[in-house]
């Protein structure tokens, strides 16, 4: 069984407004408050939510909304089946932009969903802005993460890391310019990065040419090289 909010499922689209497909099967609560969210922003609004894990691809198909906000599903016998959910919903709608939301197993899941391409991670700690600000990025062809999970790779590569030299660029670097620096090379402006990390955007412009300075760097591009290259980043996720 699926409900469908808007008879119309091109509505939104036609008004300048982004259109979004809940499908949050397990927690209703949850899909009724992120649509809540969804549904006071100006520029979004929620066109359909789906029941049933096995109509999902059939209502995406039909709605063909720019953004699905997907449940992740959890491990079980034969381990995550997220990657055929994402698989089957990204078939069935081409055109619509793929939010994966965690289901306490944020850890693996955030590398299963982005293979599987998705166009952004949300953990279930995330805000109301955190989705309001996903939902535009991925719209606008971004890759969104979470903070968190940036934050997580940022601690884990650090103590992965052999001692280095103080010549070392990346070392000059503090935490939140590290944070910076991997939203930035995934395309957040800075505009995304302060909503995220909630700071202000001349706060992040600060960090982010500090950051760009300190690395010897000019765009974005060559962000981003530097990031592959000190295997910050995994192109094949990107």
């Amino acid at each position: 069984m699926t409900t469908t909010r808007d008879p119309k499922p091109d509505g939104a689209r036609e008004t300048g407004r982004l259109s979004v497909m809940l499908a949050i099967v397990d927690f209703p609560m949850l899909s009724a408050a992120l649509r809540d969210v969804i549904d006071q922003e100006r520029d979004m609004g929620v066109v359909a939510e789906a029941t049933s894990r096995e109509t999902i691809p059939d209502q995406a198909r039909a709605v063909n909304p720019d953004v699905i906000v997907l449940e992740c599903e959890g491990f079980g016998g034969v381990g995550c089946s997220t990657f055929d959910a994402i698989d089957a919903v990204r078939a069935a709608s081409p055109h619509a932009k793929v939010i994966a939301l965690d289901c306490r197993c944020a850890t693996e899941q955030f590398s299963v969903v982005l293979k599987a391409g998705a166009h952004g991670f949300l953990t279930r700690e995330a805000l109301d802005s955190d989705l309001v600000t996903a939902v535009r990025s991925v719209a606008a062809g971004h890759t969104y993460v979470s903070p968190a999970i940036v934050t997580r790779m940022v601690d884990t590569y650090v103590r992965k890391m052999p001692e280095t030299s103080v010549e070392d660029p990346y070392e000059q670097l503090n935490d939140r310019e590290r944070e910076i620096l991997l939203l930035a090379a995934m395309g957040h402006t800075n505009r995304d990065i302060a909503r995220s990390l909630r700071l202000s955007e001349q706060t992040v412009h600060y960090n982010r040419a500090n950051m760009m300075e300190k690395l010897g760097l000019h765009d974005r591009v060559e962000l981003l090289r530097f990031t592959v290259r000190r295997g910050l980043l995994n192109p094949s996720t990107l």
